[in-house]
Order: structure tokens, then C-alpha cells, then sequence
């Protein structure tokens, strides 16, 4: 492994949330949503240069210089990146992408007051209520998330991809307040947007069937929802590395869906392959290795192999206790089903 040094310093453009399931308990409970892109740089500390606010050094830790795939990824990601935001916006994209949502909202807020046109600000807004979805503060990422759609509704077509992005994202908070009839709502203003700009097999696409998808698996449509992730994967499959985490976020929708199902030995094979490209790619503390090993530790369970299953059930809730606000809403979810496969053995 290597170690890499990084400053940062300011700018502005958009985000889309691709989002994965992380309702693991056995009778449906309101989810959250982690924003599933990649990391393959691991962040390491993070500290103001001589207490310059506007200047700070990341140290980046390679996982694997030599690794062919990672390799792959990490172009991906590069590209990814400097194609979607510049200057500070990069580091605060890349936090929310690593996780690390507290110190994202410390660079957007900084933007924020420093911000000189409408664009920017709905932006700033924009990153703002990714991270306060991220964080489970689900009334201030509406908030957020409808400021930056009041101006991009002013400044922008309303079939421009730019508001399918906010609908996007603002139906994700619907979907894990519980109030799914306007979270399908808002993913499907935001599918027929994409469908009408964008070619059949962008990931974008990808986007929306996945986030219908899980819409539907809350709603007890399972066939309709194995129907709008079956189409994401297919997407995915095609454009995306063989290792990239918006892969693994489908494989964990389509085993969440089979897991409803009570198809657990599907679950878990699907469960098993989300977990080993997130093991890959992602942080160590991740929140969305806590979905993984959360949802396999429930299918072991299901499948009579307790004492492992709670092995997997105790390392998402460290992580999970580690990696969020102490006062997110599902730290006790993961508890709930640490106690519920403990009552099994």
C-alpha cells in the first residue's frame, strides 16, 4: 500500500445518489440510504494547514497499487470526479462518496456563504441535502434539497437532467421517512426526465431503476421491484467496472428483495458478492459495510447458522456506531437485529 498527500482548495456543478437497501430486519422498517459511489483512496487524517479554514491535507492511503481492477477503478473514479466538481467541491464530493459526512458538510458550508451565483447556490444546497440524508436528518434534507429545486426550477428547462437529480434525491428522503407513494412520485419524474435525454444504457438510468426498485421492495411489490433492479444491474454490468459499488449496491437490492421474499440462501449468495467489492473498495467504517454484513448476518440467521450470523450482526452495529450520528435513527435498527438473531440461538 501507499500513502499520498492532497490539498485541497474552492468551485461548484451536481450530484445523483444512487442508494441501496439497508432495511435488514425481518418485517419491513424505514432505510437508509448511503451515498453508494466508491473510494479507493481510503481517507486518512485530516487537518487545517497552519488553522487556514480554506486550506487543508488529506492523506490518501492506496489499497492496492498493483491490483489490475483497482487500477481500472481508480481511473473511473478520477474521471468520475473531475468531470462532476472542482477545487473544494472535489474534496467535499469525495468525503460524502468515503463516508466521511460530517467533514463534507464542514466544506459545503464554507461554500455556501461563499457562493456568487444562483448556480452555485442551488449546488451548495444540492450537496447539503445529500449529506443531511446521510446523516439521518431527514426534515433538513428536505429543507435542502427543495431550496436547491426552487431555483433550478427558475434558471433551468423543466426536462432539464440537472432536476431529475434533485428529484432523484429528494424522493430518496421520502422513501426513508416511510412515505413512499411520493417518493415514487419524485423517481418517477425524474426517470421520465432521463429517459427523454439520455441513451438507453446510461448509468444514470441506472440510477432510477434502482431507486424505483427499492420504492417497490418497500412497498411489497417484490416483482415489480426485482423487475426495476434486474434492469439496473443490467446497465451496470455493461459500463461500470467489475468492481465498482453501484454494482454492489444492486446485488444488495436484489438479495433485500429475495430476503422479503424469504429466499434467504439467493439473499445471501447476492448479499456475499455485494460485501466482497465493498471489502475491495470502500473504507474500512463505510456505512455501507454495515448494510453488507447486516443483511448477511439476517440470511445466516435465516438459514440456522447463529452463531455466525451474530458475528456479522455485531461488526454493522461497530460500524455503524462508529461511522454516524450517535442519534441517527438506524443505530437502533441494527441493534433490533443484533437482539433478534441472538434470540435465535
Amino acid at each position: 500500500m501507499s500513502t499520498a498527500t492532497t490539498t485541497a482548495a474552492a468551485a461548484a456543478v451536481a450530484t445523483t445518489t444512487s442508494s441501496d437497501d439497508t432495511s435488514i430486519e425481518r418485517q419491513q422498517s424505514p432505510s437508509a440510504d448511503v451515498v453508494q459511489n466508491f473510494l479507493v483512496f481510503r481517507i486518512g487524517p485530516m487537518e487545517q494547514i497552519n488553522g487556514n479554514n480554506r486550506l487543508w491535507q488529506v492523506n490518501l492511503i492506496l489499497t492496492d497499487d498493483n491490483d489490475p481492477e483497482i487500477h481500472t477503478l481508480t481511473e473511473y473514479m478520477r474521471e468520475e470526479i473531475y468531470s462532476e466538481a472542482q477545487g473544494w467541491d472535489r474534496l467535499g464530493l469525495l468525503l460524502i462518496k468515503s463516508g466521511k459526512f460530517d467533514k463534507a458538510q464542514e466544506i459545503y458550508d464554507i461554500l455556501l456563504g461563499e457562493t456568487t451565483t444562483d448556480q452555485e447556490k442551488a449546488l451548495m444546497y444540492h450537496r447539503l441535502g445529500v449529506i443531511k440524508n446521510s446523516q439521518g436528518r431527514y426534515t433538513d434534507a428536505i429543507t435542502y434539497f427543495q431550496q436547491s429545486i426552487e431555483i433550478k426550477t427558475k434558471v433551468l428547462s423543466p426536462m432539464d437532467s440537472d432536476l431529475a437529480s434533485s428529484y432523484d434525491n429528494i424522493g430518496l428522503v421520502y422513501k426513508n421517512m416511510g412515505d413512499y407513494s411520493n417518493a415514487l412520485l419524485f423517481h418517477q419524474n425524474a426517470l421520465e426526465i432521463r429517459q427523454k435525454n439520455l441513451p438507453s444504457n446510461h448509468r444514470d438510468l441506472a440510477i432510477s431503476y434502482n431507486n424505483i426498485g427499492l420504492v417497490c421492495n418497500h412497498m411489497n411489490d417484490y416483482s415489480k421491484a426485482l423487475s426495476f433492479h434486474e434492469k439496473a444491474l443490467e446497465i451496470r454490468q455493461k459500463i461500470l467496472p467489475s468492481n465498482h459499488p453501484d454494482l454492489a449496491s444492486s446485488y444488495n437490492n436484489i438479495g433485500s428483495v429475495y430476503e422479503n421474499m424469504n429466499d434467504y440462501s439467493k439473499a445471501l449468495s447476492l448479499h456475499q458478492k455485494a460485501l466482497e467489492i465493498r471489502e475491495k473498495t470502500l473504507p474500512p467504517n463505510h456505512p455501507s459495510l454495515a448494510v453488507s454484513f447486516g443483511h448477511i448476518g439476517i440470511a445466516l440467521s435465516e438459514t440456522g447458522d447463529h452463531s455466525k450470523a451474530i458475528l456479522y450482526c455485531e461488526r454493522a452495529l461497530k460500524i455503524v456506531e462508529d461511522s454516524l450520528p450517535a442519534n441517527h435513527p438506524h443505530i437502533q435498527l441494527y441493534r433490533d437485529n443484533l437482539e433478534y438473531v441472538k434470540k435465535k440461538t
